[in-house]
């Protein structure tokens, strides 16, 4: 709880200090450091999505609520297709997030689609896409119910999500009202663009766009560990602590129940077992610059998977 202490308390400093000051000179610094600390706070509500942040169910429910409705993202939707995601990652069919178009879908595809989905910026918009269509292939919405990704006893949380993302909606209405829609751009509208780059960035790298070729996997090859074993670490130099270290993903895919602030130390711990199936990061300055030349190269090359195969790497185009 202290991590979501602190987040709450840098975010409101932040979000009064651009107010106070009201300045272009402060304004860019204002909305970079806010969206990241949007996406922190985020990771914390990811982590009781997981069950990690609490052994009590109603807390995590609490707690992720109040986290992850100020980003307008419903708390119960996006834990259970994340859910799914865990359960089937590395899997070219049943993965959720960012799983790889199979070559006929691909050449299926028209220049604009193609160029939406590869084409810097974006691929980093892409997350409101995300939570209210889900990926290509795939049907429903994270804030729909009877969306086939939810079972029927779901249905409920589903709702409660929906309707606090709705109550966000209303608050930050009131809020242009008395600010002023130019204020609310600046204040909250930016650092949300920035929070939803962010998320994408990161999600993207952690599980795509390494040097290695890293498979993908169909039908009887595919297995929990196997597709565990396919996620990549990265490291974002002081950007780590700050969004609580979610990029030592590795364990995390195959320990979720790992709180975030133990995922550093349980990788060193896990190295020695891991053996040659653990990625070292490549290792970051302060800032992590190196990570936009790799998102960008895996962009170019990692295009569509084979339509058969069992065992599958990207292929680029020819």
């Amino acid at each position: 709880m202290s991590y979501v202490v602190r987040d709450f308390v840098v975010v409101f400093g932040l979000a009064a200090a651009a107010a106070r000051f009201d300045s272009w000179l402060f304004w860019p610094f204002y909305w970079v450091a806010q969206g990241t600390m949007f996406w922190a706070l985020f990771v914390i509500g990811h982590d009781c999505g997981h069950g990690s942040f609490s052994k009590d169910p109603n807390l995590n429910s609490v707690v992720g609520h109040i986290l992850n409705a100020p980003t307008l993202v419903p708390y119960h939707g996006w834990r259970i297709s994340h859910r799914t995601h865990h359960q089937n990652q590395g899997h070219v069919e049943k993965d959720e997030s960012w799983n790889p178009l199979p070559q006929r879908m691909y050449n299926s595809l028209d220049t604009l689609t193609k160029n939406m989905r590869f084409t810097l910026p974006f691929p980093m918009l892409a997350f409101p896409v995300y939570l209210f269509m889900r990926t290509p292939g795939k049907t429903g919405s994270h804030f729909h119910p009877n969306s086939d990704v939810f079972l029927p006893n779901e249905k409920k949380d589903v709702l409660i999500s929906t309707a606090s993302c709705l109550t966000m909606v209303g608050v930050l209405a009131r809020l242009t009202f008395v600010m002023g829609p130019l204020m609310m751009i600046k204040l909250y509208a930016i650092p949300h663009v920035v929070f939803i780059m962010w998320l994408d960035f990161v999600t993207y790298l952690n599980h795509h766009g390494h040097h290695d070729k890293i498979p993908w996997y169909r039908g009887k090859e595919w297995s929990y560990l196997r597709g565990g074993l396919t996620t990549i670490d990265r490291d974002y130099g002081l950007i780590n602590n700050i969004h609580h270290d979610i990029s030592t993903h590795m364990i995390h895919h195959l320990f979720p129940q790992i709180p975030h602030y133990h995922l550093v130390e349980a990788t060193k711990a896990a190295k020695p077992v891991l053996g040659k199936y653990y990625r070292e990061p490549e290792k970051s300055g302060p800032l992590p610059f190196h990570l936009l030349k790799e998102l960008s190269r895996s962009l170019k090359n990692d295009r569509y998977v084979s339509d058969t195969r069992d065992v599958v790497y990207y292929q680029s185009d020819p």
